[in-house]
């Protein structure tokens, strides 16, 4: 029997929430995205005017770099407020300091202005959006996770993921369009701050539909239960949702660290370093990447919910294994087809290069929710996945660029992800198939021991 707590919402209730999900993070990700697309076009002559280009280009991912820093910081402080105030709260909070930064950037005086001072402060505002991306994914993922439907969970919960794609859709299609409108000079001058004002607009819209929607009804279960318990002493320890994580999950921490490791490098590698290798090495314009990038974010967004709903059939390790499997073996083939110069061969790398990245991408969502208890699960999905970003895709455009530049080969770059791709089968394999949990909440202690039957046998 369905418990009124559990029970799935009638369908127009579902999609409100996937929408006002999938458009927050769609902002949130357009935000951080345009900062690594500029990064790799702009910013290393506006801000780093005095290095050489391939110096600069090294220093503007750097400040790229910090973003990810952040994001671990973010995802304690907004996974520990999330597990004891709900995701809702977070989520609109999370929004506001992701669109203001992005919208300051827009506004940042360069380094012929001011000098020095500019690179000090984009890194600042960099810093301010990553902190606010560390918080965003997990609330994100866990307010549909927990609103919908566990036969489908894994595909209701892949949308918030289609978020990344639909964010680099739009920030590349927005560059795209300023550098075929532009001339190099204009946008150079003043083009490139367009697409973060615009960042101030969509805020207003994500808010307006994000406020719409309830809290979940599994974290409201969770909190009923705890408020029930807080006579018993025995039970202080678990009042800190990191504390808590740590002591009963923290093998479930490392698996989700080491999932995301080829998930997140290939996703960089494949969008944001190959903005330079194409133009540097393949000797291809910066209009000819930004619409290969364009066209293959497009197909991901499409297949990712395909991918999701295969999850639920089979599993999520499968999937992710086919993934990560997938990204290593294509490597070799992703460099080659770029080499040859030509549009049709860059758009085939980038986009099954893409394709097999949401095969690991899409389950990801359900899988690392479900390995969490409610009342520690913002803390855990956010720790797992944000803590292995910062030694995953915050420095896989940097690494790339540096082993492009001192082997002038991309067989280095190559076998770097080829590594990940190893650690995260091993990751994946060493997990437990979750798509049977059941998400109502469960007293910590005791959340190693849940069973995996069929969620059509269990209070859903």
């Amino acid at each position: 029997m369905t418990s009124p707590a559990t029970a799935p919402p009638p369908p127009a209730s579902l999609k409100r929430i996937v929408a006002a999900s999938l458009i927050g993070t769609t902002i949130e990700w357009y935000d951080f995205f345009l900062y690594g697309s500029a990064a790799a076009l702009v910013f290393n002559k506006l801000f780093f005017p005095d290095s050489d280009p391939l110096v600069g280009t090294l220093l503007s991912f750097l400040t790229y770099a910090v973003g990810f820093a952040a994001r671990p910081l973010g995802a304690l402080v907004f996974g520990h407020y999330g597990d004891r105030l709900g995701r809702k709260k977070l989520l609109v909070l999370s929004l506001l300091m992701m669109g203001g930064a992005t919208f300051a950037i827009g506004l940042l005086p360069t380094h012929a202005s001011i000098g020095t001072a500019a690179p000090v402060l984009l890194t600042v505002l960099r810093l301010v959006q990553g902190f606010a991306l560390g918080g965003e994914w997990g609330g994100a993922v866990l307010l549909v996770s927990e609103h919908g439907d566990a036969r489908r969970r894994g595909f209701w919960a892949s949308w918030p993921q289609t978020g990344a794609p639909a964010g680099q859709l739009l920030a590349t299609g927005v560059l795209s369009l300023l550098t075929a409108l532009l001339s190099d000079a204009a946008f150079g001058s003043w083009g490139w701050r367009i697409p973060f004002l615009l960042s101030g607009v969509l805020v207003i819209v994500g808010l307006w539909i994000r406020l719409s929607v309830d809290e979940s009804p599994v974290f409201k279960q969770a909190l009923a239960q705890a408020e029930a318990r807080k006579a018993d002493r025995s039970r202080d320890a678990e009042k800190l949702p990191l504390v808590a994580v740590l002591r009963h999950h923290w093998r479930d921490v490392l698996i989700a660290m080491g999932a995301r490791m080829a998930e997140n490098i290939s996703y960089y590698v494949i969008t944001a370093f190959i903005l330079v290798y194409a133009t540097t090495s393949a000797g291809l314009s910066k209009q000819t990447a930004l619409n290969a990038v364009l066209i293959a974010s497009a197909v991901h967004f499409a297949v990712i919910p395909a991918w999701g709903a295969l999850s639920d059939r089979i599993g999520r390790r499968p999937v992710y294994l086919m993934g990560a499997v997938g990204v290593g073996l294509w490597m070799f083939p992703f460099f080659s087809l770029i080499d040859t110069g030509g549009f049709g061969s860059l758009l085939l790398a980038v986009t099954v290069g893409l394709v097999l990245h949401g095969a690991m991408y899409a389950p990801q969502a359900a899988f690392f929710s479900e390995m969490f208890a409610t009342r520690m699960r913002y803390s855990g999905a956010s720790i797992g996945a944000q803590f292995a970003s910062v030694a995953a895709g915050a420095p896989a455009p940097l690494i790339a660029t540096a082993l492009l530049s001192d082997y002038g080969s991309s067989t280095p770059i190559a076998l770097y992800v080829i590594g990940a791709a190893v650690l995260t089968v091993v990751a994946v394999a060493a997990a437990k198939e979750t798509r049977h949990r059941d998400l109502a909440d469960v007293d910590p202690a005791d959340d190693a021991d849940r069973t995996t039957a069929p969620a059509d046998a269990r209070t859903v």
